[in-house]
């Protein structure tokens, strides 16, 4: 009697093989191994970096470093904190972050809008362009940005130690405006025909009807805005010259002198903590996000 053999879920493995004593010994190994090393390579060094700040001075700065801090001192954060004075840079980076995140979804949504849904002439070049700037370095564009931003063409306004140094730069994100249209894509064109037979215009549609519908890949932008003025370095650095209007990690550097390794290496994993966070409690929305509006239906 012959056995049926369901072909219809294709795999890496057979399941022919898997039902082998010792294919299922290698596929388990295998698998266990990659998990293992994957896992020692993403959470090794924020293993380190938090164990670091336990450290003594003497031990962190210790070569080959120690696996386990020999000598715990939790005190070391609470310094971290006061002398770095985290607290204040911690409200900076986040008047920047939500700042740049209104900008963001205000100026992105309204354009990737536009090129899905208003289609206007020279759209699709003019969309063109922008994705092409994702090929240059970002590097290349501080300069430029930098000079722009000390005298801002036709206004003449120099915006250094301002929040909109942080804001402005931010807001044309070619990333960003590309996700939302093509989720923007994927909704039915028939459905907002009808809303404007009703008589609904093209600022009512996108309230009323294409918003509510793209919350998931509006989580991904937001989250994708935040992530990316916590992380920055190097323009908040030049941007913001006075250390009491720097972000986290700004402020960490300019304020860094004399300050023991330990104490650093402590005020760089309280630093780390808030977008740990908001990987834990959205990457749900990350995935949904990101998958969504690749299927039209």
């Amino acid at each position: 009697m012959a056995v049926a053999v369901d072909t219809s879920t294709r795999t890496l493995v057979s399941r022919v093989q898997l039902n082998r004593p010792r294919g299922r010994i290698v596929y388990w190994s295998v698998l266990v191994l990659t998990l293992v090393v994957f896992t020692l390579v993403f959470i090794g060094p924020l293993y380190m970096m938090v164990t670091g700040g336990l450290k003594t001075t003497a031990e962190a700065i210790q070569s080959p470093p120690t696996l386990y801090p020999h000598k715990i001192t939790p005190g070391t954060y609470s310094t971290a904190w006061t002398q770095l004075n985290l607290a204040k840079l911690l409200t900076n980076t986040l008047i920047y972050a939500f700042g740049a995140l209104l900008l963001q979804l205000v100026f992105d949504i309204s354009a990737a809008y536009a090129f899905s849904k208003l289609r206007p002439v020279l759209g699709n070049l003019v969309l063109g362009a922008m994705l092409a700037t994702l090929m240059i370095p970002a590097m290349v564009l501080i300069v430029p940005q930098y000079l722009t931003a000390i005298d801002v063409p036709i206004l003449h306004v120099n915006l250094l130690n301002t929040p909109w140094a942080i804001w402005l730069p931010s807001v044309a994100n070619a990333f960003n405006i590309f996700l939302l249209k093509r989720f923007f894509d994927s909704i039915p064109q028939e459905l907002l025909d009808a809303a404007s037979i009703d008589g609904a215009g093209s600022i009512r549609i996108l309230w009323s009807i294409v918003l509510p519908m793209s919350r998931p890949i509006i989580s991904v932008v937001s989250i994708f805005a935040l992530v990316a003025v916590w992380k920055d370095f190097l323009w908040p650095l030049l941007a913001e010259p006075s250390p009491t209007k720097q972000t986290l990690n700004a402020g960490i550097y300019s304020l860094s002198q004399g300050v023991p390794e330990n104490v650093l290496i402590a005020a760089s994993a309280i630093s780390a903590v808030p977008t740990i966070l908001f990987f834990l409690f959205f990457q749900r929305n990350i995935m949904a996000g990101l998958t969504a509006g690749s299927l039209k239906g």
